[in-house]
């Protein structure tokens, strides 16, 4: 691990992230609000959030650019170069990041929780999962013309399962950003797992990326801890799921992925039960979903319900990062 990134580069870049969206995280609430980003909460949801209406959202944007900073600095520091595969893994979250930007704006100008349409947003995100496919693909086909024995050119059936998983993650992501910390704990859990994966395998650039990205979550929690002063939108989820997919690609870790993201994934299952339930037989297998969502319901307080999921990541993502450094 010390061959590509120092001890002290190891700790220095998810702080450097982490100091960024500190620092700045009052100045971002006060332009969102002055902007008029506030959030819009269902009728149909628990009770309890109607008091979340009016906070600020897509404090997203602090997060991106957090993560974009600190890990082009980073990069820069380390290699004297900004690499084609950290421009990618960049490009991804960026990409992602607009069509939650797209999402969250049409939702505060309608003055609903209703924003893009749901095929409309899987279109646009299928499109950006297939044009990092084809650019994983072409640097998979590269390096293994270049006499790597290690690198594997990218087949028909792995590329369309990293696209899917792209767009799934992204989503699963989304879904999980319903209670005030909830996301942003889950995804600096898996960015940080990730980025133990990437310094094992020798991945700079990519371990930069997962670094910056579980510094900037945990920054976030500054501001959007309960009760949330913050939310970070669909413009921070989508963003933060489809990178770290994307993270998972460039390691070749479909069941890292699962593991380090599995409360999400959860999540998003949740939601597809209930609704195929509710289409086949009328009833419903949980008071509401996302499953966060049943919990509440049931009498849980948010903090509990935070935590308990915080804590299952970390088992999880504890249980997936043995099964790979061991194998």
């Amino acid at each position: 691990m010390s061959q590509i990134l120092s001890p002290l580069e190891i700790a220095l870049i998810p702080a450097a992230a982490l100091v960024l969206v500190a620092a700045l995280g009052p100045l971002a609430i006060r332009l969102l609000k002055r902007a008029g980003a506030e959030q819009r909460v269902r009728d149909d949801g628990p009770r309890r959030h109607l008091e979340k209406a009016g906070t600020p959202t897509m404090g997203g944007v602090l997060l991106l650019g957090a993560v974009v900073a600190a890990s082009l600095a980073a990069q820069r520091w380390t290699a004297g170069a900004v690499t084609l595969r950290a421009v990618t893994l960049l490009a991804v979250l960026l990409a992602f990041g607009c069509i939650g930007a797209a999402d969250d704006w049409m939702k505060i100008t309608r003055g609903r929780s209703l924003g893009l349409r749901a095929r409309h947003k899987v279109v646009l995100q299928l499109v950006v999962a297939v044009v990092f496919v084809y650019a994983l693909a072409g640097e998979r086909a590269a390096a293994a013309l270049g006499g790597n024995p290690e690198v594997e050119p990218l087949g028909l059936i792995w590329a369309g399962f990293w696209a899917l998983a792209l767009v799934a993650t992204s989503n699963a992501v989304n879904l999980a950003d319903g209670l005030d910390g909830l996301a942003a704990g889950l995804c600096a859990i898996g960015a940080a797992g990730f980025a133990v994966l990437a310094l094992k395998a020798g991945d700079r650039e990519t371990a930069i990326v997962a670094l910056a990205v579980a510094g900037a979550c945990a920054g976030f929690l500054a501001y959007n801890h309960h009760p949330a002063k913050v939310f970070m939108g669909d413009v921070g989820s989508l963003a933060l799921g489809g990178a770290l997919a994307a993270v998972a690609a460039h390691l070749n870790q479909p069941v890292a992925l699962v593991g380090l993201c599995l409360i999400p994934f959860v999540e998003e299952l949740s939601v597809i039960v209930q609704v195929i339930s509710f289409k086949v037989t009328g009833r419903r297998v949980l008071r509401m979903s996302p499953l966060h969502h049943h919990f509440e319901l049931s009498g849980w307080p948010e903090r509990r319900v935070v935590v308990a999921f915080w804590v299952t990541g970390l088992i999880a993502a504890a249980a997936v990062l043995a099964l790979c450094l061991m194998t």
